[in-house]
Order: structure tokens, then C-alpha cells, then sequence
């Protein structure tokens, strides 16, 4: 009795043998599916979306009052790369500030920075809507196996501020330099017992045009890193400057701001002086450098008057 009504046979065996199938396919479509997931997943590679070279604006003190900045390179990569042109563009200056190899290029070790002195170029001053932000940098590089020259486009980072502060002050510059010319005398008188000496500071007003003085405030002068006012003697300051103006010279007294033993030897900004000034609408600080001569002297200047002490 029971033999009839064995699982192999009728409808119900058909239905049985059928269930038996799905399963069967079910298992394995979940094990191929598993397999795939393990073998695939952990060996997907990561993409981080970095570029293999990072560019940023950076400025020494060696470059500072030479109107030169450095551009700092980046290798993100883990093999060496050889540069052999990065151009940076912004809307704060009219040209590139370009870099271009002269003979070998550039070797770029992995994560290894390297600076390159560049000069700027004039900068942009009509434009107050001009942001730094806005650079970019344009680098054309060989891989490690010196293959085909590739360039790449990215952004160039600026963190603190070298392209802005550069630009305001070379338009400050070129506004104050629309009322006169302003310098420091090559010669520098100093006194018997070299404690002091005295520099001067050379004004001469620039013509009018179509008859409107423009005009130039000079609010202080500050002292440097080398160089401090001396008591009882002190720096013009609220002047105003006009166009069409007689020239006009001020006595300086100076002292050693410092006589330490690296005051001279590690000067790089010491003969460079603050002004501050407003002029066309732009205000801070004009530097107003010593030319060789004067700086010579007012090195030695320093040098003996820290040595009487």
C-alpha cells in the first residue's frame, strides 16, 4: 500500500523531485554569489583621488623685497618623478609665475618637498574682487621610467596668504608711487661714537594731472629687525604728501635694534623700511629698501656700535 504512494512516483514524486531542483540551484547561485563577494571586495583598489604632485605658494625671508616666491612641490606617489615646468595662474597677478628647467629636470623624490624661487610678475590691481583662492597650477612631469612628458591641472594652495599680502603690497606701492618717488640716501652719517647715525628719507612729489593732486599720507615709520628710532629724536609721522609738491628729506636717527651675534650675519629684511602710508583708497606698510651701498654701511654701522657697548 504504502509502495504505491512512493515519493518517486505520481504528480506528488514530480512535485518532490522539482523542489528538489530549485533548492539545488538556489544553493549554488548563493554560493557562486559569495565566492564572487569574497574574492572581489577586499581586493578592490582604494581610490583616494589625490594627484601625484601637490603644488603651494611660500615665500623665505630671502625672498622677501626681492618680489620672488617659491613654489613648493609634493611627489604623493611612491615612485620618483622628474618635473620640467610648473606654471601658477591667478587673478592677482597679469603674467604666470613660472618655472622651467635649465638642463636636467627636476628629480622629485616621494614625499619629499621641493622649493622653487620664482619671480611674480606685475600684479593686478583694478580688480578688488581678485581671490587668491582662485589659483591654479599647471606642472608637466615624466614617471619614474622617464616615460612620455604628462601635465597636470590642480589647484595650487596658498596658506598663508603669500599671493594676497604680495599683491597688496605691490599696489600700495604702485599707488603711493603715483604721488612720489620715495628712497633712502645711499649715504649715512654716523656719529663719533658710533652709537648713533642718521639716514635719510628722500621725497619728491610727482607732476599733477589735468591739474587733481593726488595725495599720500605718510601715518609712521616703523623700525626693523636691525634698526630702532632713538630717543628724543623722533620719525616724521601724519605727513601728508602731495602731487606737485616741493621735495622734502627727513634726518632719520637710527640705533641698533639688536646686538646679538646674528643680528647682521642673519639679515635678510633689517635694511628694508616700514613706512605706513595711505594712498588711493589703499592702506599698510610701503618697504622702502637700502640700495648695497647703504646697506654695506649700514651693516658696519651696527657692527661697531654693538661692539662699543
Amino acid at each position: 500500500m504504502y509502495g504505491d504512494s512512493a515519493p518517486g512516483g505520481g504528480k506528488a514524486g514530480q512535485h518532490f523531485r522539482a523542489r528538489l531542483q530549485w533548492m539545488a540551484a538556489a544553493t549554488a547561485l548563493a554560493a557562486a554569489a559569495a565566492g564572487i563577494s569574497s574574492c572581489t571586495g577586499p581586493e578592490q583598489p582604494e581610490t583616494t583621488g589625490r594627484p601625484p604632485i601637490s603644488v603651494e605658494i611660500n615665500q623665505s625671508r630671502d625672498q622677501y623685497g626681492k618680489q620672488a616666491v617659491l613654489l613648493q612641490l609634493t611627489n604623493t606617489t611612491d615612485e620618483p618623478l622628474a618635473v620640467e615646468e610648473v606654471r601658477v595662474s591667478t587673478p592677482l597677478f597679469r603674467g604666470e609665475l613660472r618655472w622651467q628647467r635649465d638642463g636636467a629636470a627636476l628629480e622629485l623624490p616621494p614625499g619629499q618637498p621641493k622649493s622653487l624661487p620664482v619671480q611674480l610678475p606685475a600684479a593686478e590691481c583694478s580688480d578688488a574682487s581678485a581671490h587668491a583662492e582662485e589659483t591654479s597650477a599647471s606642472v608637466l612631469f615624466t614617471g619614474p621610467a622617464h616615460s612620455e612628458t604628462q601635465e597636470l591641472t590642480l589647484g595650487a594652495d596658498d596658506p598663508f596668504g603669500v599671493l594676497s599680502r604680495n599683491n597688496a603690497e605691490l599696489c600700495l606701492a604702485a599707488s603711493a608711487g603715483a604721488v612720489a618717488d620715495i628712497a633712502l640716501d645711499s649715504s649715512l652719517d654716523v656719529a663719533a661714537d658710533s652709537r648713533t647715525a642718521v639716514v635719510r628719507l628722500v621725497v619728491i612729489p610727482k607732476a599733477r594731472v589735468n591739474g587733481v593732486a593726488k595725495t599720500l599720507l605718510l601715518d609712521h615709520i616703523q623700525g626693523t629687525t636691525l634698526l630702532a628710532e632713538v630717543p628724543g629724536h623722533p620719525w616724521p609721522a601724519g605727513i601728508s604728501i602731495e602731487q606737485g609738491g616741493p621735495p622734502v628729506e627727513w634726518r632719520l636717527w637710527i640705533r641698533p635694534a639688536r646686538c646679538d651675534p646674528h643680528a647682521v650675519a642673519e639679515d635678510k629684511v633689517g635694511t628694508l623700511l616700514p613706512l605706513h602710508v595711505q594712498a588711493d583708497g589703499r592702506e599698510g606698510q610701503l618697504k622702502v629698501a637700502a640700495d648695497a651701498l647703504l646697506r654695506a654701511q649700514l651693516y658696519d654701522f651696527v657692527t661697531r656700535s654693538c661692539a662699543g657697548e
